[in-house]
């Protein structure tokens, strides 16, 4: 395929017959997540309570409330135990420290197992820490975030651990979703050994759904359905928040995926839904009025997409629950979003309104 050469493109329909059927069986499936599992860590602040340091005389922000839930990995997490799947795991690694501790009790609370989250010594638990104002429940009111990551490379016997997991869970999945977030290069869950072993993985457990995204490396994965959002796709390093890509120019380096990996391709388009490779088909967004907070929105749309493939939909209905989950989700301010089962068909209501509306 060419820049000039688009496919032919369907749009995505879906019933409200067809969803309560894929609802449905949500929870019978057995989903286990793999990554680099952060802590959100969320400081509530009031400045109307400001302090002055007496030693430096600088602000002391007075901190009325903590909120904590799992992030990066943990989000998709968060997302498929909304939905309500019969099994959860973990797969991944902490350090042997206190955010580790709550990161567990974040899990626990959701149903999700955490036996196969190991701890290693000279690891951190990845966090994300995010002081806002109470006063301001927009996006404005959020202050500059704090990271904590690590930035060696995971020791060879935590990811032999990890390998030892996948093996010792796959038996009994349906799907691993494979949450690849850290920047640096060998330095969190999903190594190249990792990688190479989930490619050899998914030839022998053909039933399983091998699903992943990846921030920085999403062509090495093989024999995996992959999602990523336009600029991914197009290899772009950074974009700003206005950008979109072209659909001639996306297609091509779709396809491009597509050949590389030998499974479905799905392509987050922001405001305008996703696109799918098999078979090429658009899936529009939910069109939302009011503020948004997308933080989070791919995650809970591979959730969404994941458990409605293991529920049997072809790719282009997963795409449009994942579109109907992460339309809830980007409401919700100032936290971690989530969708629950029961308030999909009131969404996917909405969805038909504004396709006939189009014309579509």
């Amino acid at each position: 395929m060419t820049k000039d050469e688009a496919p032919t493109m369907k749009v995505a329909r879906l019933t409200q017959e067809r969803l309560a059927e894929l609802i449905e069986r949500f929870g019978r499936q057995r989903i286990a997540v793999l990554g680099d599992f952060f802590l959100d860590k969320y400081l509530d602040i009031d400045p109307r309570i400001a302090d002055v340091s007496v030693e430096s005389g600088k602000t002391a922000h007075q901190v009325v409330g903590v909120r904590m839930s799992p992030g990066a990995a943990g989000t998709v997490t968060m997302n498929v135990a909304a939905l309500g799947p019969g099994q959860l795991h973990a797969i991944g690694l902490t350090g042997d420290d206190g955010e580790g501790y709550d990161l567990r009790k974040c899990l626990t609370a959701l149903g999700c197992t955490h036996d196969h989250l190991h701890v290693g010594a000279d690891r951190h638990t990845p966090q994300y820490l995010k002081p806002r104002d109470i006063t301001d429940l927009s996006l404005a009111g959020e202050h500059p975030r704090f990271d904590t990551k690590n930035r060696t490379p995971t020791p060879p016997e935590l990811e032999r651990r990890i390998m030892e997991s996948i093996d010792a869970l796959l038996p009994e999945l349906d799907a691993l979703v494979v949450m690849d977030q850290i920047e640096m290069d060998e330095c969190g869950a999903v190594t190249t050994a990792v990688r190479e072993m989930l490619a050899d993985r998914a030839k022998k457990f053909p039933r399983v759904i091998f699903w992943a995204d990846s921030r920085r490396r999403i062509r090495r994965f093989r024999n995996t359905v992959i999602k990523v959002n336009q600029f991914e796709a197009m290899g772009w390093a950074s974009w700003l928040p206005e950008d979109e890509v072209p659909l001639a120019d996306l297609c091509p380096a779709v396809e491009r995926l597509r050949a590389q990996n030998g499974l479905p391709v799905f392509v987050t388009r922001g405001s305008q839904g996703m696109l799918v490779s098999d078979p090429w088909t658009l899936v529009p967004g939910v069109r939302i009025d009011g503020e948004i907070d997308p933080t989070g929105a791919g995650d809970s749309c591979s959730a969404g997409c994941v458990l409605a493939l293991c529920a049997g939909a072809t790719p282009p209905e997963a795409a449009v629950v994942g579109n109907l989950v992460a339309s809830i989700t980007i409401q919700q301010l100032g936290t971690t979003g989530t969708a629950r089962r029961e308030q999909l068909p009131d969404r996917l209501a909405l969805w038909q309104k504004q396709q006939e509306e189009m014309g579509s």
